[in-house]
């Protein structure tokens, strides 16, 4: 991995880290206002997460543009 990925970002810090309790609720409870409770899982990595995450609120913020 470059250092620039390193210094920019802190990539290696958070590549395989499990994610935090804060994003465990976060999840949580976006999964549920978007009736998709299997996207929470609680294996998943702090990365994993942040995707989740933005999917969820991206697809909630369109169903509530209707």
């Amino acid at each position: 991995m470059s250092m620039a990925a390193v210094k920019f970002g802190g990539i290696a810090e958070r590549i395989g880290v499990q994610m935090t309790r804060g994003q465990a609720a976060r999840l949580r409870s976006l999964a549920e206002e978007a009736y998709q409770p299997k996207q929470y899982a609680r294996d998943l990595t702090f990365e994993e997460t942040e995707r989740r995450i933005s999917a969820l609120k991206a697809e909630i913020a369109l169903a509530d543009s209707f």
